[in-house]
């Protein structure tokens, strides 16, 4: 339990139904749409599109998004992949030809076919009970209304602002302006596009006006991108991938996301003795971070598009996490010869999981990469095209080098634990490369150290980037300075890392709540 005494937040109980996102306004839409007979599909997808509106800056219909679910009544969890992949006319060659190391992060060739829209369509024809025009009516009333501009989001506002260029300045910026707190944040044109798909769905986006308007906006920026590109895009179901730890089951999505970094942590995790260890000293710390080494190695090693890499099971195997644990040493740093990351450095993103009263429960993430994405808008309908493209490498033969029709290799990742076999909780963690180490983190905090939903995120992170251990001022100075001895070098985070969500489901029937602090969102039931 938490001391009263001090600031916090308690979790939230519930019984009927529960959404835990990054925005209150979100999730207020997606319990209305429980409350007015729709199920935990319909809600997510409602407060997920609204999300775009809400944090612009994390996401949008011009991004990718990936979800784990269960069908209403069933433990069992489904999977869709909703990433779009690369223009088929571009490739490695093109750019190292034209002087290009990495695939540069604010130009259209960073831009894949956006799959989000794919996704949310088809997750609403099979799953959903309300349909899309139901779903996407909040997104668009507010859209046109506006949206007040939150604390956090007025934050990264100022630091995302700089990305924006051409006709998105115009869209992202009020009269020229970075929005302050409080002020009304409204995107139009937007609005006829959601206006559009709900009528006609997936086809009035990858097809019709709305295609043409982004074709050509991207085209006349140098991009390759076509309207085959477009129509041909096809989210797709798979199995879902999953690993145990502390009696629990973890449910993470399948690559090209990196799920399977977060089982092979956790898989690393099991030759520590965790449990034993203070929860916010520096030993815990440390071998966490040299785990985080060793896995996101790996990761950045193998993982891919499906149809390029065959490891998985390489990266799953305990005989693999056991290798690596046996080069961590509990009183030294290893060195940093790898650094934990795609060729660019992923940090927005919005995460929203419901529970109904059905316990079909949805975990959903969904981003645009960078700050405000490519920085690049369509000219007519103003959708804000992400660059996950930049997660792709020019390495000649890397499973994960970048070329026409492939999808990239993603950092956002949903996940669902089960306890015998039961579903336990739908939970994320954002934060761009931290998704990994935080799902890892998060289950230990409950399984290793029995903290609720609401403790399990609140407590403090830490994680190596970059050559630094990035340490929030949640840690003391002491274990900052122990963790230096141990050869780390301690930095402090440039904002608070990440941001997560949960919904425990009792055994009780009773659900449970958590949403972070470090974002402007909340978890809300009824």
């Amino acid at each position: 339990m938490r001391d009263f005494h001090k600031p916090g937040r308690s979790a939230v109980y519930a019984t009927n139904g529960m959404c835990a996102t990054s925005h209150p306004l979100a999730a207020k839409v997606a319990v209305q749409m429980l409350e007015s007979g729709g199920n935990a599909m319909d809600a997510a997808i409602a407060g997920a599109v609204l999300l775009g509106l809400c944090e612009p800056q994390m996401t949008g219909i011009g991004g990718d998004c990936f979800a784990l679910f269960t069908p209403p009544g069933s433990d069992e969890v489904r999977a869709l992949n909703g990433s779009g992949r690369s223009p088929a006319g571009l490739s490695a060659d093109v750019l190292v030809a034209n002087g290009h190391a990495h695939v540069p992060l604010f130009d259209t060739a960073a831009v894949t076919v956006p799959g989000a829209v794919d996704a949310f369509c088809r997750l609403s024809a099979d799953w959903g009970k309300l349909g899309l025009k139901a779903a996407l009516a909040p997104a668009i009333h507010y859209a046109e209304a506006g949206v007040p501009v939150a604390p956090r989001v007025a934050s990264d506002w100022i630091n995302g602002s700089k990305n924006l260029q051409g006709q998105a300045k115009s869209d992202f910026l009020i009269d020229g302006q970075i929005p302050r707190p409080g002020q009304l944040f409204r995107a139009p044109r937007q609005a006829d596009a959601l206006r559009a798909i709900a009528m006609d769905g997936r086809d009035a986006f990858y097809e019709g006006e709305v295609a043409e308007d982004m074709v050509a906006s991207l085209q006349a920026l140098g991009g390759t991108h076509t309207l085959d590109d477009f129509a041909a895009t096809a989210c797709d179901y798979v199995d879902p991938i999953s690993g145990g730890y502390g009696g629990l089951e973890l449910l993470e999505h399948p690559p090209n996301g990196q799920g399977v970094a977060a089982i092979l942590l956790l898989n690393i995790l099991k030759h520590f003795d965790i449990a034993a260890m203070d929860p916010f000293g520096a030993k815990r710390a440390h071998i966490e971070m040299e785990a985080t080494k060793l896995a996101y190695d790996a990761r950045d090693r193998f993982v891919a598009d499906p149809d390029h890499m065959s490891r998985v099971n390489h990266l799953l195997s305990e005989d693999t996490a056991a290798s690596l644990a046996a080069l961590i040493d509990p009183n030294r740093a290893m060195p940093v010869t790898h650094i934990p990351g795609t060729e660019a450095v992923h940090k927005d993103t919005i995460y929203i999981t419901v529970v109904d009263r059905d316990r079909m429960a949805v975990s959903l993430i969904y981003s645009i990469f960078k700050d405000f994405g490519s920085g690049i808008a369509s000219d007519k309908f103003g959708v804000l095209f992400h660059n996950r493209g930049a997660g792709f490498n020019l390495t000649p033969g890397h499973p994960n080098e970048l070329a026409g029709g492939k999808r990239p290799m993603h950092t956002i990742i949903p996940a669902i634990l089960r306890r015998g076999g039961k579903l336990h909780m739908p939970f994320g963690v954002m934060g761009g490369q931290y998704q990994s180490t935080g799902h890892a983190r998060f289950v230990t905090n409950i399984t290793d150290f029995g903290m609720d939903p609401q403790a399990a995120i609140d407590a403090p992170r830490c994680f190596v980037e970059n050559g630094e251990l990035r340490v929030e001022n949640g840690y003391s100075d002491a274990v900052k300075q122990d963790l230096t001895e141990l050869g780390h070098k301690v930095v402090p985070p440039p904002t608070a890392i990440g941001g997560a969500q949960a919904i425990l489901v009792g055994a009780d029937g009773v659900l449970v709540g958590g949403s972070d602090p470090r974002k402007d969102g909340c978890a809300l039931g009824y």
